[in-house]
């Protein structure tokens, strides 16, 4: 019940859309956002490295955040990315998709490594300490909790989350916020046009 409530009160507050663990959940259009967002994250990678937001200088950047035992969601979002990148053609050497974990709890570097890889080996999946990662989500205003029934046990729980990608441009700076299940077709059209335009350089 509190997890539909806070769902309830994020939506009539106008806040971006959260993935639900009920399938079949609407998800509203994420808002415009009010002032520029301001994205940073200090993580790790699969290989243990530590992966800023400035690692990327010189290519765009499509982010994500989820969870591995998401059960719809995600992995519809990760189908995107495989097919944004597929439409791109050889300009998708130019953008690094990037999954974010919001249960580094349990998604481990190993884990990340192989359920990304299990769509397209480019998708670069980071992980960091429960405070990283909230700072890095906040930067991107990124919601999310952990959601366990009463009487379930420690580990059996979901998340709620913000659902969609956000794109940055070529020095880390946010360009677009692409609402959750928006075309691939749109998406990969929106990034070809700003490459195009060379935003960001």
């Amino acid at each position: 019940m509190a997890a539909v409530l806070l769902v309830a009160s994020l939506f009539v507050a106008g806040a971006p859309a959260l993935a639900q663990p009920v399938t079949g959940t609407r998800h509203a259009p994420a808002p415009e956002d009010a002032a520029p967002l301001l994205p940073r994250y200090l993580l790790t990678d699969p290989q243990g490295r530590a992966v800023t937001i400035d690692d990327f200088r010189g290519r765009y950047q499509l982010v994500t955040f989820g969870f591995i035992s998401c059960p719809d969601v995600c992995p519809t979002t990760l189908l995107e990315f495989k097919q944004v990148l597929e439409l791109l053609g050889s300009e998708a050497k130019r953008l690094q998709p990037i999954f974010i974990t919001v249960d580094p709890e349990r998604d481990t570097r190993e884990v990340l490594r192989e359920y990304t890889g299990a769509f397209d080996a480019r998708i670069l999946g980071l992980t960091g300490s429960p405070e990283l990662v909230r700072r890095a989500a906040d930067s991107f205003r990124i919601q999310y909790e952990k959601v366990r029934e009463p009487g379930a046990k420690a580990d059996n729980y979901t998340m709620n989350h913000t659902a969609g990608m956000v794109l940055l441009d070529t020095q880390g700076r946010f360009l677009a916020r692409f609402a959750y299940a928006m075309p691939a077709a749109e998406i990969a059209q929106r990034i070809r046009a700003e490459m195009s335009a060379g935003g960001g350089r």
